[in-house]
Order: C-alpha cells, then sequence, then structure tokens
C-alpha cells in the first residue's frame, strides 16, 4: 500500500496557520456553492413548477452522493494529497455551476448539482483537510477543526443573501455563471498552496508519552465507537436538515419578504463562525461530550421558535430562530470530527472518516427530503421540525456514549 504523499518533517508554525487559513477559504468557497440551493430552491419551483418534494430531490441526492463518496475521496487524499484534490474539487465545482445555468429539466439539475458539484465540494471539504490540520494541530486540534469548521457555516451564511441578490438582479442563471466564475478564479490558484511539503507529521507526542495506535478502517469498524460516531454523524444531519434546506420556503409560506428572510435568516448563520469556534475550542477543555450537548441544546431552542412563528408579524421569534439555530449550524462538527481523531487517529484517519461520514449523508438527504414531503402532504413543517428536535436528542445520547476509548477484540479480550 503506497504511503501518503505529504509526510515530511514538522513544519514551522508559521506555515501551519497558512495551510488552514487556506483551507478554511477553500472549504468556504465549496460550502457557499452547495448552501446556496436553499435560495435557488424557490427559483426553481417559480420557473418550472415543480413541487417541494422535487426541488429537494436534487439536494437529497446530493447529500447521498456526499455521504457514499465519502469513503471513495478519503482514500483519494491519502493517497494523492490536498493540492491534487483541490484542484479536482474547484475543476467539478466550476464545470457543474456552468452547467446549471443551462439546466432544463429536473434530471439535469439532479445530476449536476447533487453528483458534480456534490463531489466537487467533497473534494474541498473535511474530508480532505481535517487529516491534514489534525497531524498540524495536535495538542490542539479541537481548536484547529473548528476553525475550519467554522467555514462551512461561513459559506452558508454568506451564500444566502449573495445568493438572492443575484438571483434578484440576474435571474438564477445568470447568479450560476457568476458563481462558475469565482469558484474557479479562488480554488484552481489556492491549490498551489498545499505543497508536497503540506502534510506534516504534527508535534511528536509529550516525553514519557506513548505513541498512539494507528488504526486501520477494518480496526475502526469492529469497535462500537466506530458505530456510535456514525450514528452521531447521521442524526446530527436529520435534526439539521429537517430545517436549513426549508428555512426560507418556511418564512415566506408565513408572509415574510423573500429578501427580508434571506437576510435575517444569513445574518444568524453568521453566528455560526463564532459559535463553531467556540465549541470546539471548548472541547479542548472540557471535553468533546459536554460542548456537543451544549450545541444540541441550543439547537433544540432555535427550532422550538420557530415552531412558534405563526406569521410575519413574529419578528423576535424568526430572528431568534436564525440566532440560536445558526450560531450552532454545524457547532457539533468540530467535537464530532475531533473525537473522530482522537479515537481513531494514524495515516489512514481519512478512510475512517469518509467511511463514517456516509451516515451524515444519509441524514442530510432523509432531512432535507423529508421535509419537502411532510410539506406537501401537511401543508406545515411543523412535524419536520418536531422531527428535527428528536433527532437532535438522539445524537446527543449516541455522542454521550462515546465517553470511553475504542479497543481491539483481542485487546478486549486480553482485559
Amino acid at each position: 500500500m503506497p504511503s501518503p504523499p505529504e509526510e515530511p518533517q514538522p513544519i514551522p508554525p508559521g506555515r501551519a496557520w497558512l495551510i488552514l487559513g487556506s483551507a478554511f477559504l477553500a472549504f468556504t468557497v465549496g460550502a457557499s456553492v452547495m448552501h446556496s440551493y436553499t435560495v435557488f430552491l424557490l427559483a426553481y419551483v417559480a420557473d418550472f413548477g415543480w413541487s417541494r418534494a422535487e426541488t429537494s430531490l436534487a439536494y437529497s441526492v446530493g447529500q447521498l452522493v456526499g455521504g457514499f463518496s465519502a469513503p471513495f475521496v478519503g482514500s483519494m487524499v491519502d493517497r494523492l494529497g490536498t493540492r491534487r484534490m483541490v484542484l479536482l474539487g474547484g475543476a467539478l465545482l466550476a464545470l457543474g455551476l456552468v452547467g446549471s445555468a443551462a439546466a432544463q429539466a429536473l434530471w439535469q439539475v439532479v445530476f449536476l448539482y447533487g453528483v458534480v458539484m456534490t463531489f466537487g465540494a467533497n473534494c474541498v471539504g473535511l474530508l480532505v483537510f481535517v487529516p491534514l490540520v489534525s497531524r498540524l494541530f495536535v495538542r490542539r486540534r479541537g481548536m484547529a477543526i473548528s476553525v475550519l469548521q467554522s467555514a462551512n457555516a461561513f459559506g452558508r451564511a454568506a451564500s444566502a443573501p449573495a445568493s438572492q441578490m443575484l438571483i434578484t438582479g440576474l435571474g438564477w442563471r445568470g447568479a450560476y455563471l457568476v458563481a462558475a466564475a469565482v469558484a474557479a478564479a479562488v480554488l484552481l490558484p489556492l491549490a498551489a498552496l498545499f505543497g508536497r511539503g503540506g502534510g506534516g507529521q504534527g508535534a511528536a507526542p509529550a516525553p514519557g508519552v506513548a505513541a498512539p495506535r494507528h488504526w486501520t478502517l477494518a480496526e475502526a469498524i469492529h469497535t462500537p465507537q466506530f458505530w456510535l460516531l456514525f450514528l452521531v454523524y447521521m442524526f446530527t444531519s436529520i435534526g439539521s436538515f429537517l430545517v436549513s434546506l426549508h428555512q426560507i420556503a418556511f418564512a415566506v409560506d408565513v408572509g415574510f419578504d423573500p429578501l427580508y428572510a434571506a437576510g435575517v435568516l444569513g445574518m444568524g448563520s453568521f453566528l455560526a463562525t463564532p459559535g463553531v469556534i467556540a465549541t470546539g475550542t471548548l472541547s479542548d477543555y472540557i471535553g468533546r461530550e459536554y460542548s456537543a450537548l451544549l450545541a444540541y441544546g441550543i439547537s433544540i431552542v432555535g427550532v422550538v421558535c420557530a415552531l412558534a412563528i405563526t406569521g410575519p408579524g413574529d419578528h423576535l421569534l424568526l430572528w431568534l430562530h436564525a440566532c440560536f439555530f445558526g450560531l450552532t449550524w454545524g457547532a457539533r462538527g468540530p467535537a464530532i470530527t475531533a473525537k473522530t481523531a482522537d479515537l481513531f487517529p494514524g495515516p489512514r484517519l481519512g478512510t475512517i472518516l469518509g467511511v463514517i461520514t456516509i451516515g451524515s449523508g444519509l441524514g442530510a438527504a432523509l432531512g432535507s427530503w423529508a421535509a419537502g414531503f411532510v410539506f406537501d402532504v401537511t401543508g406545515s413543517y411543523r412535524i419536520a421540525f418536531l422531527g428535527s428536535i428528536a433527532a437532535y436528542v438522539c445524537g446527543s445520547v449516541a455522542f454521550w456514549l462515546l465517553r470511553r476509548p475504542p479497543r481491539l477484540a483481542v485487546e478486549a479480550a486480553r482485559g
């Protein structure tokens, strides 16, 4: 089996921070492109007359493709390195956006967004950057991953108002062409910053401390912690995507102006950047479990605020929903991802994380489609929002059960 291409000597701290900043920017671009679909959803409904469930199909397929392609992407980054993955991701995103601008049928949107752009976004996302960052910031892993994870929240926050303004001014086809130009202009040159020496070994173990086990995928799969992490990813995604994809549509349905709703929800989403960094950094000090439970609780409060909205006069409730839900959008990510790196360190972390991430894709696909289906059947998102709360509770329980470190079956038998 070939060795990972990015395993040079430890690099200077300044270079490590530059790599982290570059990863943040690349991830931001990919996240912005993918999250903008929440705004394009209403444009598709108005232009093509598709139902909410039909319009949600591309997003759901994207989550499935993102999840099931994760092991492949994780294995690719373990072998090809970050630079080549960013180049591939940037090219696919730009290609998918240009193609989407010319789409005329639902299957075209499903293929371009759900397959081409989703795979491209995976190539500039967590799966590519977490193994790199976790090796560079061993002792501050929670903080570093939280900074990286906050790019997802920042991209989500920026995408809603920016996309809405572009669609209003240029139409949804013109908006896609602008997004393609931005993605290509940022990602393709940025790949050069991830040179062959970009991986790094990270800090060495402290004197007197044994080096961590280098887990393989086969070993990890035989531990209960692996499957608990799978459930955590799945339940968290279900809870989040039962709400997030349809937030703007929900606000417009109850009477809010589309641009106003996009602005409020976008402003709330900007809180996710400090929220993600705070909870991820906090996990280094109070533990991953307590940090994640705090984030789950705040998200539930945000969903409850949405359930209480009855009309366009409930501005305060809309703001509270946007702030509480936005503050913790992705806030569990650093704790979950850092926990994965804590439990299963080694050069095969990308592959292990990729397989576990299938749970996230399954949950996101189910949540985003189910919310649209519930609306089509009941004319309301109430049941979907209640399901979100239930999923968050299940995720909390699964995360709490991760307190003990994993042991191989043979080690457990000897113990």
